[in-house]
């Protein structure tokens, strides 16, 4: 199965000192052992950009010089294929926000979305699957539910 990996779940694989990075990083092997593939957007890493290089002093931002982003970056690029938009996803995105009424910073998570359909994946990691709630194809989950639902099972 295809999964798509938020910013959030991105940022935090790269950040050990986050209190939850462990949940990440289990998750994330849990799922591979499993034979899941993992994939991201090009907005997700233009926002793991923002807030990796956003000074540590403003709103959430880690202080790195563009260097250590970098290298943080590639670490990513090791393990999860970035997806570039395409006229089709472009199309859907504009379906969804026409569909589903999105004003404002939700243009961003239809974003995602249209990627997600246009490239046939229906499964989300995230932090905020409430903000993913409107889009029923998905099936959202956040790394502690992942390892909560393997715990578990059988």
């Amino acid at each position: 199965m295809k999964y798509l990996l938020d910013t959030g779940v991105l940022l935090r694989l790269v950040h050990p000192t986050d209190p939850q990075h462990k949940d990440v990083v289990d998750a994330l092997d849990l799922l591979k052992g499993l034979g899941h593939t993992f994939y991201c957007g090009m907005q997700n890493v233009a926002e793991f950009w923002n807030v990796t290089t956003r000074p540590a002093a403003a709103r959430g931002g880690f202080g790195l010089t563009s260097e250590e982003a970098w290298r943080r970056l590639a670490v990513i690029e090791l393990a999860i294929e970035v997806l570039t938009e395409s006229p089709a996803s472009y199309a859907e995105w504009k379906r969804l926000i026409v569909l589903h009424s999105v004003l404002g910073v939700q243009v961003h998570d239809a974003r995602l979305v249209a990627l997600m359909n246009a490239e046939g994946i229906t499964h989300l990691l995230t932090f905020n699957p409430s903000d993913f709630k409107r889009y029923v194809q998905l099936t959202t989950a956040t790394p502690r539910d992942i390892l909560v639902s393997s715990a578990n099972s059988p």
